[in-house]
């Protein structure tokens, strides 16, 4: 019987390593890679194909939400299940809105993140320990968007992905540049900035770049340094 292919997207190699042990404990179960960083992650998903990925938020380049979205665009059938410190309903809204099987925090018990990738590798969704087919899974996307989507009456936009160029400008913010500096770095104009930012604003529901900052790096969307950036 061939086993399920797995890839690891982490940068901690201490994690990776304890996760592969946990995972390859099952005789069914095979860790084929084992990837740190979020561009080369799409890379190598599309050239080996694996049935299951286990996915961190928190990466360089790109975070594991982003990836996780173009990922299910480019290899639909690949399962993602999003394994992540940052820990909160909308993590695990935002997780499963853009394309992820399953979402568990870190301190999940190996036990139960193995009958996860089990799960997911038949095409089943697990989402606050139950397990939910495709319809299912929209049926509860639904059921959170409507609690969240209006707060005394008015729409929140909260909720709304942000884009890869709005993801792009408040990593920018986060490391503290202008408008005027994130447009030269982009070539783009400083409206086209300013455009981004109040998008950014209403839709994360937040006052000012500051607080859009803090949102982002609190959940792990944005970092504020690459580890490629301090050696």
């Amino acid at each position: 019987m061939s086993k399920t292919s797995i890839i690891l997207v982490d940068d901690h190699p201490l994690f990776r390593q304890g996760l592969r042990r946990v995972l390859e404990s099952d005789e069914e179960l095979e860790v084929i890679l084992e990837v740190s960083d979020g561009e080369e992650a799409l890379r190598m998903i599309k050239q080996l194909m694996p049935k299951v990925v286990i996915m961190d938020i928190n990466l360089p380049h790109m975070n594991g939400l982003q990836v996780t979205r173009e990922l299910k665009q480019m290899a639909p059938e690949v399962a993602v299940i999003v394994l992540t410190a940052y820990h909160d309903d909308e993590q695990i809204f935002h997780s499963i809105r853009a394309g992820a099987a399953a979402y568990f925090p870190k301190d999940v018990t190996p036990r139960r993140l193995v009958e996860a990738v089990r799960q997911v590798s038949k095409g089943n969704y697990v989402v606050d320990d139950a397990v939910l087919d495709k319809p299912e899974v929209a049926t509860w996307l639904l059921q959170q968007f409507d609690k969240v989507s209006y707060v005394d009456g008015i729409p929140n936009e909260m909720f709304a992905p942000l884009s890869p160029r709005e993801m792009e400008i408040l990593q920018h913010i986060a490391r503290g540049q202008s408008n005027k500096e994130v447009a030269y770095e982009l070539g783009i104009s400083r409206q086209t900035v300013k455009n981004h930012m109040t998008s950014i604003l209403r839709k994360l529901a937040v006052n000012d770049r500051t607080q859009a900052a803090l949102y982002a790096v609190k959940r792990g969307w944005i970092r504020l340094h690459d580890e490629e950036e301090n050696k």
